[in-house]
């Protein structure tokens, strides 16, 4: 995974929208490590294969990033991006890491479930 480039996930972004495509969403504070630190909140949540169509998608911010989603009755968004897997060109996979290279969100679109 390359550090993400704005313009190149916009691009991807508008590609997809108002296609039929299955969403990951993964949310962890810490959850894989918690043996290390047990006096820590542990925070996560995980959404895998919902089918989702979006009208508009966006890139914001300057590092970390945040990914916006327009739904017909709403909003999805990923705070704290960092990276992006440069090879997908039919699928969105953006992930999140923290100062340690650990995955903190992720968000991933494509047309077949994951």
């Amino acid at each position: 995974m390359l550090p993400i480039q704005p313009q190149t996930v916009q691009e991807l972004l508008d590609k997809l929208r108002n296609q039929e495509l299955y969403l990951h969403l993964e949310l962890t504070n810490g959850a894989y490590t918690f043996d290390r630190d047990r006096s820590k909140l542990v925070a996560s949540n995980l959404i895998r294969n919902v089918k989702v169509s979006y009208s508009h998608g966006s890139i914001s911010g300057s590092g970390p990033y945040r990914v916006g989603l327009k739904m017909p009755e709403g909003w999805i968004y990923a705070e704290g991006l960092t990276h992006y897997e440069e090879s997908e060109t039919e699928r969105a996979i953006l992930a999140g890491n923290d100062r340690d290279g650990k995955l903190v969100v992720s968000l991933m679109l494509s047309p077949e479930p994951f």
